[in-house]
């Protein structure tokens, strides 16, 4: 349980990060956010790149599949005005949480399955009405705390409860004050429905922004450096073997080049494989047979050692198979992880730096080379089908420009040390001669 509320609060807090996104190119977007929470699942949303504003159509399309599965009862929260300034402004994310004018709101996002939208693109006052009333294809209800226990709601059919909210002043203690009462309507809400045993669809937004932010236009894009934790919309999905329903290893590559008799490489990662193998909880095997004949084997097992007081896996052979001709190679150095994470290096093969080592003594096989470019793999503790875990990547720490930099460093030290040396043996002269004194004087002979 304590588990799950962590979660939730950092689902939260990455929700009140987006709405305060920072932006590079000025222009002026009427935009509202929009939250939604559920007694049931909702699917997952993918998170916005930074400064993307939703449309409509984002929207109706997230919607659509959520509404399509059954009768539903949605509880729309429509305040007068609301922006994403006021949620992270009033809201207890990032201030004091007991001095929050969103508690109840806070509280039904942590302990349901929500997702937001950060930013919508703001049309008109009826636009959010109008969307749900075309999808649910019922008419909204105007109710309040104390309708709403008197009334008896019908879950065989579609259901729109409208709540409308209103705004504050400019007045900073009036806003905060208003808001909190907003809350706690939203609260005594929520509070009957789930008195009734309704299932419920809740939706918090605007009729308008409370205000209109110069905002900035970015390329629609992930930004920074990433791993393939988060697969991104132009990256092939990873290759997925599942066992009795559940995924039990994952592998991705840019490349699988192999390379026979013939010296002409080939990649592998171009066509789509067949997937056999096996998993148990001390080793697995990845077995990809291609339609152009070529075989690839991967082997991995587990182990517990007593020093680092943990389990770690190792890719343990590598076998390529090709008309019933075979080449085997051990991974022996360097391709492990700890169990719960997975591998990832930039370039796995067997002739340069070397990874893979040929496991045949078989003079003819001696040609055959296996070159892997950002090759990522996983064979334990997997425990969601879409993602890999945390990355152990085999670069070493000390590349060569790290060496670089510190032999330099330590140059330019030994270069100081030995200036300040010097002029720490400077001495001052202990003898002058005295301008009070008899000059000298010496004869001159004619």
């Amino acid at each position: 349980m304590a588990e799950n509320r962590i979660h939730a609060r950092e689902r939260l807090l990455s929700f009140m990060l987006l709405f305060s996104v920072g932006l590079s190119t000025v222009r002026s977007t009427a935009q509202v956010p929009l939250l939604i929470w559920s007694t049931d699942s909702l699917p997952p949303l993918a998170s916005p790149s930074a400064g993307h504003i939703s449309s409509d159509q984002e929207l109706t399309a997230y919607l659509s599949p959520v509404f399509a599965s059954g009768p539903h009862t949605v509880l729309l929260f429509l305040q007068e005005k609301l922006s994403k300034d006021d949620l992270t402004r009033y809201g207890g994310v990032f201030g004091n949480k007991q001095d929050s004018a969103f508690k109840n709101l806070e509280a039904a996002l942590q302990s349901s399955s929500s997702v937001a939208f950060p930013a919508l693109e703001w049309r008109s006052p009826s636009a959010i009405t109008a969307l749900l009333e075309a999808e649910l294809r019922a008419s909204p209800v105007l109710a309040d705390p104390d309708t709403l226990s008197h009334l008896s709601i019908d879950v065989s059919v579609n259901n729109l409860m409208l709540i409308n909210l209103p705004y504050c002043s400019d007045s900073l203690k009036s806003c905060k004050e208003l808001l909190r009462n907003n809350d706690e309507v939203l609260g005594k809400v929520l509070s009957v429905v789930q008195t009734k045993g309704v299932p419920y669809i809740s939706i918090y937004t605007g009729q308008q922004p409370s205000r209109v932010i110069s905002e900035t236009a970015v390329p629609q894009e992930k930004m920074g450096r990433s791993l393939l934790q988060a697969v991104e919309a132009d990256v092939k999905p990873p290759i997925i073997f599942n066992m009795t329903g559940q995924p039990c290893i994952m592998l991705w590559a840019q490349n699988l080049n192999v390379s026979t008799k013939s010296g002409e490489w080939i990649d592998l990662a171009t066509q789509t494989p067949q997937l056999t193998g096996s998993c148990s909880p001390s080793n697995s095997q990845l077995v990809l047979s291609y339609p152009s004949g070529y075989v690839l084997s991967f082997s991995m097992s587990q182990r517990f050692y007593p020093v680092s007081a943990r389990n770690w896996f190792s890719l343990d052979t590598v076998e390529l198979e090709v008309g019933g001709v075979s080449a085997s190679y051990a991974g022996s150095r360097g391709i492990y992880a700890p169990a719960e994470y997975s591998f990832r290096c930039q370039s796995v093969n067997n002739f340069q730096d070397a990874l893979l080592v040929r496991n045949n003594t078989n003079s003819s096989l001696s040609v055959w080379s296996l070159n892997f470019i950002d090759f990522q793999i996983q064979g334990f503790g997997l425990n969601n089908g879409t993602n890999f875990s945390y990355a152990s990547d085999c670069a070493s720490f000390f590349t060569p420009a790290i060496w670089m930099g510190l032999l330099t460093s330590l140059l330019m030290l030994l270069i100081f040390l030995y200036g300040l040396h010097m002029i720490m043996q400077l001495n001052t002269m202990d003898r002058f001669d005295d301008p009070k004194g008899p000059f000298i004087s010496v004869p001159q002979s004619e």
